[in-house]
């Protein structure tokens, strides 16, 4: 059987890339509040960007249409400070968004972190997409905004989150990071 060339491989990807932005776009225009995320690597180069937008129920969506990363499962969470700077790994960005002070992860009775999100899985190719949802984080004013005083980011670590350990989860060292930013 013919394998299809890497070339048409990422033409295809970038397709879906488009088609999906183009129902994310859709979706944002009947938010109450929206934002986005330019996700860079350790090296600062820029590897996708995240659409954050809430819709009328309060619930927060994340879709990032097109990101390269290592392949496998990889965790990805709010963190406290809107920064992605600096050397040590995106230290900037703080720890886990928490402002309810909870335990980490979604399986842990004592929590989760407002930030903590599911696990997603980049295919063998490098190149996958991010979707979820939160109701535990706002983009509107009120304790759960990811708007506070010093801001928030979006970071992706490079093993999967156990989703019960404190403080993060087992997840591994932070190999994305992005600050959210909120859209007019």
């Amino acid at each position: 059987m013919k394998m299809p060339s890497r070339s048409l491989v990422l033409n295809i990807a970038a397709i879906v890339a488009f088609c999906g932005a183009c129902s994310s776009a859709q979706r944002m225009q009947n938010s109450v509040a929206a934002a986005n995320a330019i996700m860079y690597n350790a090296s600062g180069t820029p590897i996708g960007t995240a659409q954050i937008w809430q819709d009328k129920n309060g619930l927060v969506h994340v879709d990032i249409a097109t990101i390269s990363l290592p392949a496998g499962t990889h965790g990805i969470h709010f963190h406290d400070v809107g920064k992605c700077e600096g050397s040590g790994a995106f230290a900037t960005a703080g720890g886990h968004y928490n402002p309810m002070g909870m335990e980490h992860g979604l399986q842990n009775p004592k929590g989760p972190h407002a930030g903590d999100n599911p696990n997603f899985v980049i295919p063998a190719s490098g190149v996958g997409t991010v979707a979820f949802n939160s109701d535990r984080v706002s983009l509107t004013p009120g304790t759960r905004s990811l708007f506070d005083a010093d801001g928030s980011s979006l970071v992706i670590h490079a093993s999967a989150d156990d989703q019960v350990t404190n403080p993060a989860g087992n997840s591994g060292a932070r190999i994305a990071c992005g600050v959210v930013r909120a859209l007019p």
